[in-house]
């Protein structure tokens, strides 16, 4: 099982890193792409190597996307025509599609989210084209996953392996890695 992590300039670092690193203890190929220059600067001045360049990518290879948040990230990825390509292939065929902290707005912008319960950072509803905005750390509608912030990192990860693998896989791994 293999998703995309998109990583644009000005990424939120804690979300990234927690998304790859918790899908990969699960067994699942978390695979950082970058969209223009590698390695790639994130919002705190972070760089992190991504795996491959987005371009050399086909959304076929993978069963979902997964976008984390910053500023200027989240835009930086809403004006990017191979993140929008892959999100709306990857939902046309209800494979996984999650955003985290801004980058749900990159959902609205591509029309992801008519009719959909979703969060985001607070402040970045007005983003949300069409969605039904919620309250909560995360929420699930269908094959899309949004979450609010850096602060719901972890419990956004877990919920991802639950849906892409079982609860059984995320509880072990909470109880591993001391999530209380």
């Amino acid at each position: 099982m293999k998703i995309i992590v998109p990583l644009a300039e000005g990424f939120e670092e804690i979300e990234a890193v927690t998304i790859i690193d918790v899908l990969r203890r699960a067994g699942i190929d978390a695979v950082s792409v970058y969209l223009n220059e590698n390695p790639v600067k994130g919002a705190h001045s972070i760089y992190i190597a991504a795996d491959e360049n987005i371009k050399e990518i086909k959304s076929e290879d993978f069963e979902g996307i997964i976008l984390p948040g910053g500023m200027p990230g989240s835009e930086n990825l809403k004006n990017n025509i191979n993140v929008i390509k892959l999100l709306k292939e990857i939902n046309g065929r209800k494979g996984l599609v999650s955003a985290i902290c801004a980058a749900p707005m990159v959902l609205g912008h591509a029309g992801l989210l008519n009719g959909k319960k979703a969060v985001c950072y607070p402040g970045f509803e007005k983003y949300l084209q069409g969605a039904v905005p919620a309250d909560s750390p995360f929420v699930k509608d269908g094959n899309i996953i949004t979450g609010k912030g850096p602060g719901c990192a972890m419990d956004f990860a877990l919920e991802i392996v639950s849906e892409l693998k079982d609860d059984s896989l995320k509880s072990s791994l909470a109880k591993s890695m001391q999530v209380l």
